[in-house]
């Protein structure tokens, strides 16, 4: 096994061992990149030399004390949105052509503080306006789409091109990519990771989360975000497989609603595996099903343009044309809409807290296809209603961005083409311990953390711009 290869986890225990070394790590990492680029355009900016001067750092930390860091040398892919102290922060857009951070975002100077190593900045759709990510092709089949808005982050993770990467969600933009490659994604409780130094989209919806191999790496990178990483964590802790006396929620309404044959059935055997491991499962009601389109758009949307503001009136021409469509759109939503649309999230939100009264976790589908082919627009149901394919994949996570509650995509299969499928997990504000306790029970029932069948670097997926510092 190559190291690249490794999960966080295995990766951190060898680096602790010296049976492997923080640059060996970083330059397995940087070779597995050079091999995938031309195929999968996961990154912005490779930052080859800051890397390995990271990586020697943490050689010098490991020999001094080998439980001085948690992220000893371990190599990280950041979003386009997050900021770090003199790199480019392009948000994936013309519109920030000559940009450089002055200072670190709060989580970037966390997981940096935890010892990782920056290899690069991972593409979004642009400003993080999107479920595709044009720029990047999925890990699993290229000729498909990565998922978005943290596209870039999720097929760095899937191909062994980053040990872990950071992502943001605001109506799925962890977890549908996360899913859609067949990796892990955590969006916390909103508010609980800081989103100091990242570029917003939606104030009222954006979090900060982990994508990485494994339920196991998601729980350490956690630690680390939220400031309660211990300084010798030692060995991560195996939470115990027996989920007696856990409580799953399982939907009787809309999360597998319009949901691909495939994708319900390896959810629901997902959702049997959890049983089988002593949990219990519990009925429930999605509350105030029918608004979650109309609140998640209007919120983000007004939100998105009040941020672009002075951009969009002085440069317009530079942002993609899907993006400045939604822009120019916000400007004409009038404030009585905006208004309602927090009125109604507030609603919800107690709706959804008094549900989660009654179970510790819902279970159901991340989004209700696998991955669909680029430049495919519209996603045909038997029902005979078409739904657009940004649409189809936001409908099952934004209850979480809108509500704020923790949830979770953890891999459970692949469809008969060979592209994977995600369960997502949710749960109580601040609970993301019983999603990371149920997440890796299942996960250990299969082979978790594998990587993605990336081939040679042939064929390219198009031309991409990427930079190596």
């Amino acid at each position: 096994m190559q190291p690249y290869e490794l999960p966080l986890t295995e990766a951190a225990e060898q680096l602790r061992a010296r049976a492997l070394s923080p640059l060996e790590l970083v330059d397995s990492v940087l070779d597995r990149i050079a091999a995938t680029e031309p195929r999968l355009g996961a990154y912005v900016t490779v930052t080859a030399e800051r890397a390995r001067r990271a990586a020697r750092e943490a050689g010098h930390q490991l020999a001094a004390d080998p439980g001085a860091v948690p992220l000893p040398g371990i190599p990280v892919g950041l979003k386009d949105l997050i900021d770090v102290a003199g790199e480019p922060t392009t948000a994936s857009s013309r519109v920030r052509s000559g940009h450089r951070a002055g200072t670190d975002s709060t989580v970037a100077a966390r997981v940096t503080a935890a010892g990782a190593a920056l290899v690069g900045k991972t593409h979004t759709h642009e400003f993080a306006y999107g479920l595709t990510t044009p720029q990047t092709r999925n890990a699993w089949d290229q000729r498909r789409v990565a998922g978005g808005s943290s596209g870039g982050s999720a097929v760095a993770v899937a191909a062994g091109a980053a040990t872990f990467a950071l992502g943001t969600d605001t109506g799925g933009s962890i977890r549908v990519p996360a899913a859609l490659n067949g990796v892990v994604g955590l969006k916390p409780t909103f508010g609980l990771v800081p989103r100091h130094g990242v570029t917003p989209l939606s104030w009222s919806l954006d979090h900060v989360g982990p994508l990485t191999r494994t339920v196991e790496d998601a729980s350490l990178v956690m630690a680390v975000l939220t400031g309660d990483a211990p300084r010798d964590p030692g060995p991560p802790p195996r939470p115990a497989h027996d989920l007696t006396g856990l409580r799953v929620g399982v939907p009787g309404n809309y999360f597998f609603d319009r949901v691909d044959p495939e994708v319900e059935t390896a959810v629901r055997q997902a959702i049997g595996r959890l049983a089988e491991l002593g949990a219990r499962l519990v009925d429930v009601e999605i509350p105030m099903a029918r608004y979650v389109q109309a609140v998640q758009w209007g919120l983000m949307v007004p939100e998105a343009t009040a941020y672009h503001e002075r951009t969009l009136r002085t440069v317009p021409e530079l942002y993609a044309p899907d993006v400045r469509i939604l822009l120019e759109a916000g400007a004409l939503l009038p404030a009585a809409d905006y208004l309602r649309a927090q009125r109604a999230r507030t609603l919800m939100r107690q709706s959804w807290l008094s549900m989660l009264e009654t179970v510790d976790v819902v279970a159901a589908p991340t989004v209700p296809t696998t991955a669909a082919e680029a430049g495919r627009a519209d996603r045909n149901w038997p029902d005979g209603t078409v739904e657009s394919v940004s649409d189809s994949y936001v409908r099952l996570s934004a209850p979480a961005d809108i509500t704020g509650v923790p949830a979770l995509t953890v891999p459970v299969g692949h469809d008969r083409a060979g592209l994977p499928i995600g369960m997502q997990l949710m749960g109580r504000p601040r609970e993301e311990a019983v999603l990371l306790r149920a997440g890796h029970a299942y996960e250990r029932t299969r082979r978790p953390g594998a990587l993605a069948p990336v081939g040679g670097t042939s064929g390219g997926a198009g031309t991409h711009a990427t930079t190596v510092l």
